[in-house]
């Protein structure tokens, strides 16, 4: 028996099979789902039931899954590329280490399909993660990453934050299996925080300069290598938001980074350059 990492790509699962598998689940909560791919129309083209394997399963209970390919074929079906998340990755490190059979078949990424903008993917440096902010949670390092990318001469993929089946603290402590509905960062969101993220990056290059003048350097202010080029980010900067690549309703738009920040690119699925 074969454990089956399925690849969808973007938007038509028409040229993917699952005649003969026992179980089929589809994995929805590391990208959205297009119309052409919901559970619904999935089951209405493969003529059976497709279970959801949500992040609990994937993360948590995926060894349960794979003891279960010991005696049945399985197939988890992923949007996009089976590697285009470190999950699904993670997983087939479990399938080999539990000498488990896996097959995968690839499909259409995100990763690639970005050229359809008009830039070369040649010229992409690293890929960052823009997570969605709260009031008590700000984490900025993905600003380091583009700012490497932006002295390197490089564009920067950035991969906006999908939140599904999230848990409030209290709710997680108390044991309550109840979940706050979706979240997703849009790019208006998105570029706002890459504004905010380099303000403070120069505020406390500006603390560095008059410490240093005064010679009672901060040694706890963010480091100067990590926040010098921050002050070439502001609402001048140019970027690429693309919604629902691969879909009926693509969208692709080239601005400022503060005509961004109040840009309306429709309903999901949003990335930024």
């Amino acid at each position: 028996m074969v454990f089956y990492l399925i690849g969808l790509g973007l938007g038509d699962a028409g040229d993917i099979t699952v005649n003969g598998l026992n179980i089929v689940f589809l994995e929805s909560y590391t990208s959205m789902l297009s119309h052409g791919l919901s559970v619904a129309n999935l089951e209405q083209l493969y003529g059976r039931t497709v279970l959801e394997a949500d992040r609990e399963l994937v993360e948590q209970r995926i060894e349960s899954l794979l003891d279960e390919a010991r005696s049945a074929d399985i197939a988890l079906l992923v949007v996009g590329d089976p590697f285009g998340a470190t999950t699904h990755a993670e997983l087939v490190l479990r399938a080999r280490a539990m000498d488990v059979p896996l097959k995968v078949i690839h499909n259409a990424s995100i990763m690639s399909a970005i050229g359809c903008c008009g830039l070369q993917l040649y010229n992409f440096g690293l890929t960052v993660s823009i997570p969605l902010w709260t009031d008590e949670w700000k984490p900025d390092s993905f600003l380091d990453k583009i700012l490497l990318n932006r002295r390197n001469g490089m564009h920067t993929l950035c991969l906006l934050d999908i939140r599904v089946k999230e848990q409030t603290a209290e709710n997680l402590i108390k044991g309550n299996r109840i979940f706050e509905p979706p979240h997703f960062l849009t790019c208006p969101m998105a570029a706002q925080q890459m504004l905010n993220a380099a303000t403070e990056r120069r505020k406390c290059l500006g603390k560095d300069q008059q410490q240093q003048r005064d010679n009672d350097a901060d040694e706890h202010c963010c480091p100067q290598q990590q926040h010098n080029a921050a002050a070439d980010i502001d609402e001048r900067t140019m970027v690429v938001g693309m919604a629902r690549v691969g879909w009926a309703d693509q969208q692709i738009l080239h601005c400022s980074l503060g005509q961004m920040a109040s840009a309306d690119l429709g309903k999901y699925f949003w990335l930024l350059l």
